[in-house]
C-alpha cells in the first residue's frame, strides 16, 4: 500500500438517505460507514510494476473481524468518475450498501482510473484481475490501522464491465492466486462477457441500443484492445475523418464523458470505416485472441462456490444473451448456475436491482 486517505464518515441515517438518493435500496443498511481512499502498488497490462486507487469502505461496528465483499464497477470514460474520486452516489453506492451491512467492501477503480496512471485498458480482464487483488490485499494490509482485520473469505461481485471483472478475480483466488483470501461466492450483474457471440452483434446490428451508445462502446473497445493487443497501425484504418485524428486521445481518461459524447459521430456509419465493420463482423487475429481472453472467465474454469448471474430482461446494452452463454460454458464444465431475472429497468437499473439482491444472498452466506 502507497497511501491511505480517509474520505467520509456517515451515520446509518445518511447512507440510507444517500442510497435513497439514487434509487439504491436501503433496506440492508445496519451500521455507519467510514470510506477511504487507498493507492497501491499493482502492474499494468503489460505487467510491470504501477499503482492504483480505489474505495474501501468500513462498516461503524463492532465487529473486528470483517468478511470482505470485493465489487468491480461498471464502464466510465473519465478517470474522476471512479468510486474513490467521484463526488456522485451511484459510483460508491454498492460499497456503501455492502459496508453498511456488515461487510468490509473493496472497489477497486482498476489500471488508470481515479488516481493511478495511465490510460485505462477498458474490458481488459487480466489487469481488471491484478488490480482487483491488490486492491484486496492493501485493504487487509490497511484494516489493522482501524483496528479491524479481514477475514480470509471474500464474496465477489460486479456491474457490466465489472461483472467479467468479478469472474476474472473469482477465478484466480480459487486458483490461489493470493495465499492469504479464499473465494466464498461469486455473482456478477448484466456482464457482456460474449462478446463475439453476443455484443458485438447487438452492437452492430441490433435496433434496440441507442446509435451513440454503440459509438462509444465501439470506440473504446478498439481504441483499448488496440493499445493492448495492435487490432491496426493507423487509426485511420478504422475510424473515419475527422475523428480518426482526435479519438484515440478522447479515450485517455482525462477527458469528461459530455467531453467524449461532443467529439464523436452521432451513429457507426459516421464513426466506422468499411475495413473496421468487415474486422468486427468476422474477428481474426489479434481480436480473435482478445475475445478469447475476455470470454475465458466463463470458458476456461471450474467454480467450487456458489455462482449466480444477475440480469434484467430488457437490458440492451449488456444484451441478455452474454449470460446465457456464460451460463452454457460453465453448464459444459459441469456447473449449474443460475441465472437471476431481476425484472425490467434497463441496463443501468440492474446495477441498483441486483447490488439489493446480493447483499442479502451474502449476508445468508455467513
Amino acid at each position: 500500500m502507497v497511501s491511505a486517505e480517509p474520505l467520509r464518515t456517515l451515520s446509518a441515517e445518511q447512507v440510507v438517505t444517500e442510497l435513497a438518493s439514487d434509487d439504491f435500496d436501503p433496506s440492508a443498511v445496519a451500521h455507519g460507514v467510514t470510506t477511504y481512499r487507498l493507492v497501491y502498488r499493482t502492474v499494468d497490462a503489460r505487467g510491470k510494476p504501477t499503482t492504483a486507487s480505489g474505495l474501501l469502505a468500513l462498516p461503524r461496528s463492532n465487529d473486528r473481524r470483517l468478511r470482505t465483499v470485493s465489487f468491480a464497477h461498471g464502464t466510465e470514460l473519465y478517470r474522476g468518475d471512479a468510486p474513490s474520486v467521484a463526488d456522485d452516489v451511484w459510483a460508491s453506492a454498492p460499497a456503501l450498501t455492502y459496508a453498511s451491512a456488515g461487510f468490509a467492501a473493496a472497489a477497486p477503480d482498476y489500471l488508470g482510473l481515479g488516481v493511478g496512471p495511465g490510460p485505462h485498458p477498458w474490458k481488459h480482464v487480466p489487469s481488471e484481475t491484478t488490480a482487483s487483488l491488490d486492491m484486496l490485499r492493501a485493504a487487509r494490509q490497511f484494516a489493522p490501522q482501524t483496528r479491524r482485520t479481514l477475514a480470509r473469505e471474500v464474496m465477489v461481485t460486479g456491474f457490466s464491465q465489472g461483472a467479467s471483472a468479478a469472474l476474472g478475480l473469482a477465478r484466480a483466488l480459487q486458483e490461489g492466486a493470493d495465499r492469504y483470501f479464499r473465494l466464498e461466492a461469486v455473482a456478477p450483474i448484466s456482464g457482456a462477457y460474449d462478446f463475439r457471440g453476443a455484443e458485438l452483434p447487438a452492437l452492430l446490428h441490433s435496433d434496440d441500443l441507442f446509435p451513440k451508445a454503440k459509438v462509444i462502446y465501439l470506440s473504446y473497445l478498439l481504441v483499448s484492445w488496440n493499445r493492448l493487443y495492435g487490432l491496426y497501425e493507423r487509426p485511420s484504418e478504422v475510424f473515419k475523418a475527422p475523428y480518426h485524428r482526435t479519438i484515440e486521445d478522447l479515450f485517455d481518461g482525462e477527458h469528461p464523458a459530455q467531453e467524449v459524447l461532443e467529439g464523436t459521430p452521432d451513429d457507426l456509419g459516421g464513426l466506422l470505416t468499411k475495413r473496421a465493420v468487415k474486422m468486427l463482423e468476422h474477428p481474426t487475429g489479434p481480436l480473435t485472441e482478445a475475445m478469447r481472453v475476455d470470454f475465458g472467465v466463463c470458458t476456461d474454469w471450474t467454480p467450487r462456490v456458489p455462482v449466480r448471474l444477475y440480469l434484467v430482461g430488457d437490458d440492451v446494452e449488456a444484451v441478455v444473451a452474454n449470460s446465457a452463454h456464460c451460463q452454457a460454458a460453465l453448464a459444459a464444465r459441469g456447473v449449474e448456475v443460475p441465472i437471476i431475472d431481476l425484472g425490467t429497468g434497463g441496463h443501468e437499473n440492474s446495477n441498483r436491482l441486483g447490488t439489493a439482491e446480493i447483499v442479502r444472498w451474502f449476508s445468508e452466506l455467513r
